[in-house]
């Protein structure tokens, strides 16, 4: 039995085995990686080599055999040092729809390959053009065949795909005219991308390296055993992955928000204006404090989504909640950090404005502020529904 004394040296040593890591890889890397929009994949070698990708995987299957929670210190400490973890997360939100939902087949086939490093599973295919966030509107269509499927469509916005050999997709398998309810239809695939042919990938350029593609599926051939649990079914599968995903996108803010609100107090013990340090400006200190003080309320209810996540309870709220308060406070914080240091935050050399873009990223996505307020709004507060 894991008591609480052996769950947090286990996660002082996680955070200690990544800061190790981390330190072969700082800030001028991180800044090359991003000025020459290309994946690090050194520091995700370095980190496959530890078995941290595996960190979901069941010790049975090769892999860490660790908790939701666990896996969240691993991201969190990439960011706070600095790094950024998008080209390596959704290895660790993807796995929950596969232990939960995957075929025994399918785990004995691809998690012992994963944990051991030899195979990636890293792209998640839901997001369509004409769909948004509205995942019951999607549009990709998997046709029944007698010996598996024919898929047709069109994802947006889905990263890594180039780095992947595994895809966690979306696609109706009953169209939504036929079906009573708009989230019944919809099937979730296993796709082995090394396998199949007319899948084609279209890179989209966006503000942050995140290697963002268009991906397009034209008669792709599936084989029935690429399907994840039952046919139809997939809507209600996916959502136990997106409340894992918006709790690791949460302990990535808060990593995040750790870096801005260090280098903000750092800078302004040390910069030196009118004769004194900034610092002691109340105007600037407080903002500095403020931005500390909401990190920390949302590292809160990210273990609090955590913990109910990893004992197999409700956590759709808890998990909304902590990727909302979690992303504001990053921002906070990295405005604060980006007007603590002034023109010189501007600068590429500081790295402020590299890690301000990449953070901004998570008002807007997995989901939106606006859809996660709506959430709360209707399930947790019993108002009309918004839309």
């Amino acid at each position: 039995m894991t008591t609480t004394t052996d769950r947090t040296e286990l996660r002082r040593d996680l955070r200690a085995l990544i800061d190790q890591i981390c330190t072969d890889y700082p800030d001028a890397y991180w800044r090359e990686v991003d000025e020459a929009r290309r994946y690090p994949q050194e520091f995700v070698d370095a980190l496959t080599g530890t078995g941290c990708l595996g960190a979901l995987v069941p010790e049975e299957y090769g892999g860490l055999g660790l908790g939701l929670g666990d896996a969240s210190v691993l991201l969190e400490g990439i960011n706070a040092n600095g790094g950024n973890a998008g080209p390596v997360h959704a290895q660790l939100y993807t796995m929950g729809s596969v232990l939960r939902h995957g075929s025994e087949d399918q785990k004995r086939r691809y998690l012992p390959d994963i944990a051991a490093g030899k195979v990636r599973l890293q792209a998640f295919g839901v997001t369509e053009p004409t769909a948004g966030s509205d995942t019951t509107s999607l549009r990709t269509f998997a046709a029944r065949t007698d010996d598996g499927y024919v898929l047709n469509g069109q994802k947006v916005f889905i990263s890594r795909v180039q780095h992947s050999d595994l895809m966690l997709l979306l696609a109706r398998t009953t169209r939504r005219e036929d079906v009573t309810r708009k989230s019944d239809g919809i099937s979730m695939f296993l796709i082995d991308l090394r396998e199949v042919s007319g899948v084609e990938a279209r890179p989209i350029r966006t503000m942050v390296n995140h290697e963002t593609n268009e991906v397009f599926f034209h008669d792709v051939h599936i084989p029935a055993d690429a399907l994840v649990g039952e046919e139809g079914m997939g809507f209600r599968y996916v959502l136990d992955g997106m409340n894992a995903e918006r709790i690791l996108i949460a302990s990535e803010c808060v990593g995040d928000g750790r870096w801005f609100v260090e280098r903000a107090s750092r800078y302004a013990s040390e910069r030196e204006v009118f004769g004194r340090p900034i610092g002691r400006n109340q105007g600037v200190q407080f903002p500095i404090a403020q931005a500390h003080v909401h990190l920390e309320a949302a590292d809160l209810m990210r273990w609090r989504a955590a913990d109910l996540f990893d004992a197999g309870q409700s956590c759709g709220a808890e998990a909304n909640m902590a990727k909302l308060l979690a992303s504001e406070a990053s921002w906070e914080a990295a405005d604060v950090a980006l007007q603590t240091h002034g023109g010189y935050g501007m600068a590429a050399e500081y790295d402020i404005e590299r890690k301000f873009r990449e953070t901004r990223l998570y008002r807007i996505a997995p989901v939106s502020s606006n859809l996660i307020l709506s959430h709360i709004g209707e399930h947790v507060l019993g108002m009309p529904r918004s839309f």
